[in-house]
């Protein structure tokens, strides 16, 4: 039962939190619910929790502090109002009151907690009943993360300190197997028959009854999830006992194909063999440093996971922290890892976009009340995991989008369960990539965020099908992120194995399903050992929390970890410069017992939560065996009669599935890290059609890595075994747009399917046998990382009680990676003026048409679908890629997959802003999706190119099928018949609908009509304009004379662009130093030591209390610190840049710059979304000391940032600022329209300086792109700096 607070709360009022068009749309929301509400306001309110009442002058400090964002507005009026109070989930605290309570504490305010609520007042010309009412507090917040009362006052409760439930006992020695099975349906555990018969066994062995805390424990770490049971288990199929494990055959590829492999199957993510880097990083990690070079051998790190259930449950923090553990793999890795750069993937069931009516949609099956729906995942979905990607600092460079939902052969398929794919690659040292194995007196540390009452049981939970598992305790499954803590807990896993031998991490895992129940035993698993963990020392936030939920919750953003006793000084003192919470929890044992006591001390006869011999809970329960049977499916031959040709073409266009991505795109950092070649936007237009994502090894050289995804879902309702085929060609014909040699590849397997459904485990199995078994090894590559997720299914009753199933096929995603030599000669599909089109038919004329767009749209299925027949045309076409290559004679190229050779052609055109003339022999050539690859040639070349391929045993299925046509038409013959002949415009439009329609309803519908519009038109794209000579180093005579002036690199807990930028500086001549927040306020660091002063890019603290503004506050309210900064900013020889995060922070500190009284503030991005864009911006004519003999140049840059709009209203004079760049048209044009200007500041105002030039604040990021190696696209020489590398040479020069 809740108890009184023990603290004393103060409220405080907060600004708006509702703009004009979020509230009209809320609006018209609440109306579908509530038809008499005509109006809605919303406003912030804090709620303040301290020890002891606040004085005048600390209740003053924390107004102040409290004071951001846009001011309060009229709260809505009429005739009746009703107020809905929304504040986070009771027993829970918000990753925002984390944040906002770090800031307060790091500005000296005695407070324990700060929360925020949000009031939103309806009005109506009518009271709502109490129905209404309640049908609006369900659409006003979300259930898995907050709780709605009626007014500020009731939301108070957020304080009570909770009683913690006891811990109970199970009584099998009274009760035997009732007990469990009691156990099992009331926590929700999703035990098999035959673990219950185990832990009855096992308990009565051991002659005492288990808790609630082992039995969950146990549920979470043998959960189909964790332990992937189906995967080991021995199958039987039509009677015929199979000779391998669906595992088993997986190992098979890395048997007979496991060259460059370093590790499969032993760890959180696998590595592959990379090479020599130069490594660029500080050479102290407890203290202020400088940044240095040093060579390194530096391993890949490849993982992709699943995070459907939680996804589909509440879409945002479901992906989000799908995002986060996946990140969290990759940095668990072996003695400590790092992430670097993230793909993120989706399939659906059927949109039905608002104001659409399309074809494949017209048969609306239904779905269970508790699950999100397509569209509300695909509006918050990609939203959680780019917030993620974003805040955490890795850029998100690929993915897939599948929308799909059909019955065939008499079952309905789709993905009412979602899939939700995060994966991504990594890097780790090749000195650390096996784990230690310790010895007993280790110490078990948890680092990072503290435990909440989040995410019970949420292992068990994925295991299910959706909807079969109580509606309560799915949303008891779902967790919540704070990527922020993340980055932190990141930075000090980069400071240990940065120390080589000395790394104090022993051995490393990441905190995911089962909480640290399941974390801590596999650690101490790993090295053979037993442990004893201390319940009182895991650090938790919330009060009220039952020994099973402090033990077992899935609270993100952790890791549990092993290291020496005489490492504890140096760690701690890690973790101190990086504010990273850490405990020490447990000791290594060697007894083999896994004891988990109440407090530190504790003896036998205590009631231990936990004591039991490791093997009960790691060991073998009994063997799963699957006795299934194969089921044929068929579907009607595919019936073109009266086939609209055109209408068909367009509708493909339409198709989520086809149709841009970029919804899914500008959302994510593309560029952070400052190691990205080729992300999803293509050419000077930015078109989302990539075919591959490429990173850079290292900030000198242009090795690097390259990364794919292929999927065929659809092919699986009547093929599975050639879905699966087509999933791994089709991830291999994408990440051959890179220089990949075939033998180097290796794939991360994602198998999902409905186990248990009829049919389907035999269809999952020949569908493993057939990649694993037959296809890589033909191939020569190996799959050492994967997932399962195999409870694809959703289960309902609709409203007449009639039994409802949609059963998603077996359902394979590749992704493709590879180590490249060099990241030179990735093609893009910009398709360039004068070229001719050059398809490879690797489906050798037999256009199969089974289960195609052209079938969907058309209502249909298909009998015969799409297959790789031959691997080894797979391999020559590999191999005559890369002569094509070295011998310079492809400039662009695009795989064909869904919408077939007329989505691939259409897709080039509009990358190349070129009209195309397209010959096809048939309407099944036009729309096959049989794989391929169409290249675009100068055609001078086309003999040499043909011989090339003919070489290579591809004359056969190569041909010339087009070229390009100057009148800006697409325009496709089938011999002297004219089947088609569109506007580029009208076919870019049609594609670009469904990312236009989504943003609309996500973000601000002017903006997403400005970009609609804009998209498709005949206009300029990008250009690279400078008005200097690029190559020239005019800071060269001052690197020569060996005098290095010291740079201060500044950072705060959440940046995440400190190692770029510090990259830049060095190149221009100065001595960079890592200094922290923290090695400031400790007296590590004085400003006086430096003259100049950069503050960088990312999330300090969140964007909490306004983007920067908490790290500048933590300055302000900082007497000490205020000196210092002031003090510096006041001397005649220094100088000083914000970028992004550092602009919005430069911008609050205006204050105490001296010149900086015009500068504005850096709020809300206009289109109230995250922008991450390639623009073109214009260097004005300015005193800038950065910007010197660069007026007038227009060059793209890398944009990032959510808060970007620089806004006069509270601060600064738009008629004095001294402005230093501007988003710009090709011509020179001042940008004010979306996108070209992505934030809306006025006259695309970016950057701004003080009238003698030292300090100067930007939005967009030159650290990231100071070479050209890292643009999206530029037609300079990749091994040349960029042009923005001169502004770095410019602070050089200026310094003298």
């Amino acid at each position: 039962m809740p108890a009184q607070p023990a603290h004393v709360l103060t409220s405080f009022g907060g600004g708006n939190a509702l703009s004009a068009f979020r509230a009209a749309a809320l609006v018209r929301r609440l109306q579908a619910v509530a038809p008499g509400v005509d109006g809605v306001s919303a406003r912030f309110v804090h709620w303040v929790a301290s020890d002891a009442a606040l004085d005048a002058d600390s209740t003053e400090t924390v107004r102040r502090l409290l004071s951001y964002g846009p001011a309060a507005g009229p709260i809505a009026s009429g005739p009746h109002t009703t107020v809905v109070v929304v504040a986070p989930r009771l027993g829970t605290l918000s990753p925002w009151a984390s944040k906002a309570t770090d800031i307060a504490h790091s500005c000296g305010v005695p407070i324990r907690r700060v929360e925020r609520v949000t009031e939103y007042t309806l009005a109506s010309a009518t009271p709502l009943t109490e129905t209404e009412r309640s049908a609006c507090a369900t659409l006003l917040h979300d259930r898995m993360t907050e709780s709605a009362f009626a007014d500020v006052e009731a939301s108070a409760a957020l304080f009570d300190e909770r009683d913690a439930e006891p811990m109970a006992h199970v009584d099998v020695l009274g009760y035997g197997r009732a007990a469990i099975e009691d156990a099992n349906t009331t926590f929700g555990l999703a035990l098999s028959d035959d673990e219950i018969d185990y832990l009855v066994d096992a308990f009565t062995t051991l002659g005492r009854n288990p808790t609630d805390v082992e039995l969950t424990m146990f549920a979470q770490a043998n959960s189909e999830h964790c332990r992937h049971k189906i995967f080991n288990a021995d199958f039987v199929i039509d009677g015929v006992p199979q000779e391998r494990s669906l595992f088993g055959m997986i190992r098979h590829t890395e048997a007979v194909a496991g060259q460059h492999t370093v590790v499969a199957y032993s760890d959180n993510s696998s590595i592959m063999e990379g090479g020599p880097i130069t490594r660029w990083a500080p050479e102290g990690t407890d203290r202020p440093s400088r940044y240095t070079a040093r060579p390194d051998d530096v391993h890949v790190l490849m993982k992709v996971e699943t995070h459907n259930h939680p996804t589909a449950i509440s879409p945002f923090p479901g992906a989000a922290t799908g995002s986060g553990g996946e990140i969290r793999d990759e940095g668990a890795t072996g003695r400590g890892s790092q992430p670097k750069a993230g793909l993120t993937g989706f399939a659906v069931s059927n949109l039905r976009l608002p104001g659409t009516a399309e074809p494949w949609e017209a048969d609306d099956y239904g779905a269970p009340d508790h699950i999100a729906s397509p569209l509300e995942i695909m509006t918050a979905a990609p939203l959680g995991a780019a917030a993620f990607n974003n805040e955490f600092g890795r850029p998100g460079l690929g993915g897939f989008f599948r929308v799909y939902e059909q019955t065939v052969d008499g079952v309905r398929r789709g993905y009412h369960k979602p899939i939700m794919s995060a994966g991504g690659l990594g890097a780790i040292r090749a000195s650390q990539t096996h784990k230690v194995r310790y010895p007993a007196g280790s110490l078990l540390i948890q680092l990072g965020g503290p435990g909440m009452r989040i995410g019970m049981g949420g292992g068990a939970a994925s295991s299910m099908a959706a909807g079969a598992n109580a509606a309560e305790l799915d949303f008891d499954s779902v967790q919540r992120g704070n990527p922020e803590i993340q980055r932190r807990g990141q930075e000090v896993i980069n400071h240990c194995w940065l120390l080589g031998e000395d790394n104090p991490i022993l051995a490393i895992h990441d905190v995911g399903a089962g909480g640290l129940s399941n974390a801590f035993p596999e650690l101490v698993d790993d090295a053979g050992l037993g442990a004893r963990f201390d319940l009182s020392a895991v650090p938790l936030e919330e009060s009220g929390l039952a020994p099973k939920e402090i033990w077992s919750n899935e609270s993100q953003e952790r890791y549990v970890l092993a290291i020496a006793p005489e490492s504890l000084e140096r760690f701690a003192a890690l973790c101190e410069r990086e504010r990273c919470p850490f405990s020490v929890v447990g000791v290594a044992t060697d007894d083999g017992k896994l004891v988990l006591a109440p407090g530190p001390d504790d003896g036998e006869g205590d009631d231990r939560p936990i004591d039991m011999p490791m093997e009960v809970l790691l060991g073998k329960p009994p063997r799963m065996t699957r006795d299934v049977a194969r089921i044929v499916r068929s579907a009607p031959a595919l019936d073109l009669a009266g086939l609209d040709v055109r209408e068909a073409a367009y509708a493909i266009l339409r198709h989520p599935s086809v149709a841009s991505k970029r919804f899914l795109i500008t959302i994510g950092d593309r560029s952070v890290g400052g190691l990205n070649h080729r992300d999803q936007m293509v050419g000077p237009w930015q078109v989302p059609v990539a075919d591959v994502a490429v990173t850079l090894s290292d900030y000198t050289g242009l090795a690097g890595q390259a990364m794919a995804s292929g999927e065929r879902m659809p092919l699986a309702a009547v093929d599975a075994p050639a879905s699966g085929r087509m999933a791994v060609g089709e991830a291999l014909t994408n990440l051959l747009a890179a220089p990949v040699e075939l033998p180097r590849v290796k794939l991360s397997a994602n198998w999902m399917a409905a186990c248990g459904e009829a049919g389907e485990d035999a269809a999952l199995y020949d569908t493993v046998q057939a990649v694993a078994m037959e296809l890589c090894p033909a191939l020569g590559i190996s799959i050492p990382v994967g997932k399962d997720s195999l409870s694809m299914r959703t289960r309902w009753s609709d409203a007449s009680g009639a039994e409802k199933q949609v059963t998603s096929p077996v359902s394979l995603v590749v992704s493709a990676f590879a180590s490249l030599d060099t990241v030179a000669g990735t093609w893009t599909p910009q398709l360039l003026p004068g070229s001719e089109l050059v398809l490879v038919d690797l489906g050798a004329g037999k256009d199969r048409l089974g289960g195609s767009m052209l079938a969907q749209v058309s209502g249909q299925f298909g009998n015969e679908v799409p297959d790789l027949d031959d691997p080894a045309r797979l391999v020559s076409l590999a191999a005559a890629l890369l002569q094509l290559r070295a011998e310079g004679l492809v400039t662009s190229y695009h795989d064909r997959s869904d919408g077939g050779l007329w989505a691939t052609v259409c897709e080039m055109a509009f990358a190349g802003a070129t009209g195309v003339q397209l010959d096809v022999g048939t309407v099944e050539a036009l729309f096959s999706e049989e794989l391929g690859v169409l290249l675009g040639i100068d055609p001078a070349n086309e003999g040499r190119v043909l011989e090339v391929l003919a070489s290579h045993g591809l004359g056969g299925l190569s041909s010339v099928v087009g070229r390009t046509a100057p009148d800006r038409r697409v325009h496709v013959n089938r011999g002297e018949v004219a089947l088609l002949d569109e506007p580029l415009r009208d076919l870019a439009q049609a594609w670009d609908e469904v990312s236009w329609r989504i943003a609309a309803l996500r973000d601000n519908p002017e903006c997403a009509d400005e970009e609609h519009d804009a998209f498709g038109a005949d206009a300029t794209g990008l250009v690279v304009e400078p008005t200097f000579e690029v190559t020239e180093d005019v800071a060269a005579p001052h690197i020569a004379s060996g005098v290095r002036p010291k740079v201060v690199i500044l950072r705060e807990q959440g940046v995440n662009s400190h190692v770029e930028t510090a990259f830049a500086f060095d190149r221009a001549g100065f001595e960079v130093y890592d200094v922290h927040m923290t090695d400031l306020q400790a007296g590590r660091f004085d400003l006086g030591d430096a003259v100049g002063l950069v503050a960088c890019g990312g999330f300090s603290y969140g964007d909490t209390l306004g983007a920067g503004e908490g790290w500048a506050r933590s300055v302000l309210f900082n007497p000490r610190l205020t000196e210092m900064f002031g003090t510096f900013f006041a001397r005649e020889d220094s100088f000083g840049l914000g970028i992004c995060n550092g602009c919005q922070m430069f911008g609050a500190l205006a204050e105490i710059i001296p010149g900086a009284d015009a500068w504005p503030r850096f709020t809300r991005n206009r289109s109230e979304q995250f922008e991450a864009r390639l623009s073109l911006v214009e260097v004005l004519d300015s005193p800038s000391i950065f910007f010197t003999g660069m007026a007038g140049s227009r060059v793209p840059i890398a944009v990032a940032h959510g808060e970007g709009l620089a806004d006069f209203s509270v601060q600064g004079n738009a008629a004095s600022v001294v402005r230093s760049a501007r988003f710009s048209l090709a011509d020179g044009t001042p940008a004010t329209t979306y996108p070209a200007n992505p934030n809306g500041s006025p006259d695309g105002l970016t950057a701004v300086t003080t009238p003698d030039g030292r300090f100067t604040a930007m939005m967009p990021h030159p650290e990231r792109v100071a070479r050209n190696a890292q643009l999206s696209w530029t037609p300079a020489p990749l091994d040349e700096p960029s042009p923005w590398l001169r502004m770095f040479r410019n602070a050089r020069v200026w310094v003298g």
